[in-house]
């Protein structure tokens, strides 16, 4: 059982910094540089799209670990009346934020890029994949 423990919160901390990692490369380094025109379409889309899938997977294993996690360690009264189980229904809040807004973000990305453009999807998704 420590084992499997051991292995949910592993998976659980490589798809967090995956994601977080991912969200914060394109919104650093990806999205000035299509904002300035330097990139093409076609290899903006591929960013886009494989961002699109770290976070589709990144959620889902997330919930997967995170929920496991959550079974075994709080019961329904400790998630609701402790300090430690309120941290975690926050991260479960921040969970579908970040889910929206990167889902909001690369699917108006996406709509732009399928009208040959670069320079306005990227401005305009700037503040979304900021606040993700």
């Amino acid at each position: 059982m420590v084992l499997v423990d051991a292995l949910a919160a592993t998976v659980h901390l490589l798809f967090a910094g995956l994601w977080t990692g991912s969200v914060l490369f394109v919104t650093y380094a990806v999205l000035p540089t299509a904002v300035a025109g330097d990139i093409d379409v076609d290899p903006l889309r591929t960013i886009v799209t494989r961002l699109s899938t770290v976070s589709k997977a990144s959620s889902l294993a997330l919930l997967l670990s995170g929920g496991y996690m959550a079974t075994t360690r709080y019961g329904v009264d400790s998630l609701l009346g402790s300090g430690r189980g309120h941290l975690v229904l926050a991260m479960v809040a921040l969970w579908f934020v970040l889910s929206g807004l990167v889902e909001t973000a690369t699917s108006r990305m996406r709509d732009g890029l399928d009208e040959r453009k670069v320079r306005t999807p990227a401005r305009d998704t700037r503040r979304l994949f900021r606040a993700a």
